[in-house]
């Protein structure tokens, strides 16, 4: 069912996230929707955030049903003030955040429908997708990971790529975020450690069929992921206790065999 932010019921139904609140960045569609969707149909409460608000309702209806509760928050999050106003709005519908999914990201094929050698990008593309890539996912940490110290645990997935752990020609701006967000990952799991909040990264394996893939040559199409990849290896890290596996960066196929080594 979709909570506003004067109406709301809780559901009798439970799932693997049960009494979970998650804010997902980048869910209007592709694989954030995909998580987002599967969270609330598990019992979470999803808070639902890109800068679309059409979209964003869009798959708050498809799973108007679904046993978990969804709050749409039209942000920016390459915006402090927009990013701490999502937070409050996450608190005061829902008491607390437990898990944050920070999945918005852009690259050179976002923008141009082409990849870029290093010397022939622009300053404000540069700027743009590190901006989005990175700050937007410090922001989100800043003001989120608080409510999960309050609340005894949680957990923090970045959604990374392949590109985090090898270099690509073309893909400059890109492999920079991804290598940063990598580290900043591993950074900030070992600083909330003692306070039993996991942080994670978690990439698709390859490429997915996704808005971010339109432009792709046919040629280079091959093995193209579904969008719901993800989704079992996010909702299985989601679940975690504060004793969770954390600092770790891998495809969400090996999640799914760490976890169940674990």
């Amino acid at each position: 069912m979709t909570r506003s932010e004067s109406d709301g019921r809780a559901s009798t139904e439970t799932g693997r996230l049960a009494g979970e609140t998650v804010v997902v960045t980048g869910a209007s569609r592709g694989l954030g929707a995909s998580m987002a969707k599967r969270f609330v149909r598990e019992g979470a409460n999803v808070v639902l955030t890109a800068r679309g608000e059409a979209d964003l309702r869009a798959v708050a209806d498809e799973v108007a049903d679904a046993p978990g509760e969804t709050l749409v928050v039209p942000a920016d999050v390459t915006d402090e003030a927009a990013v701490e106003a999502l937070v409050a709005r996450s608190l005061e519908t829902f008491g607390e955040v437990t898990g944050l999914v920070n999945n918005a990201g852009i690259g050179m094929l976002s923008l141009y429908d082409e990849k870029r050698e290093i010397l022939e990008v622009d300053l404000e593309d540069w700027e743009a997708i590190l901006s989005v890539n990175l700050t937007g996912v410090f922001l989100c940490v800043k003001h989120a990971v608080p409510s999960m110290i309050d609340a005894g645990g949680g957990n923090v997935i970045n959604v990374s790529s392949g590109l985090g752990r090898r270099a690509s020609a073309g893909w400059g701006p890109y492999v920079a975020s991804k290598w940063g967000l990598e580290g900043f990952t591993r950074t900030l799991a070992d600083e909330v450690a003692d306070d039993g909040v996991n942080v994670n990264c978690l990439d698709p394996g390859g490429r997915v069929e996704t808005r971010f893939w339109d432009h792709l040559p046919e040629s280079e199409r091959d093995g193209v992921l579904e969008p719901d990849v993800m989704d079992e290896a996010a909702t299985r890290l989601l679940a975690q206790g504060p004793d969770g596996i954390t600092r770790e960066s891998l495809a969400a196929e090996k999640w799914e065999k760490r976890l169940d080594e674990a």
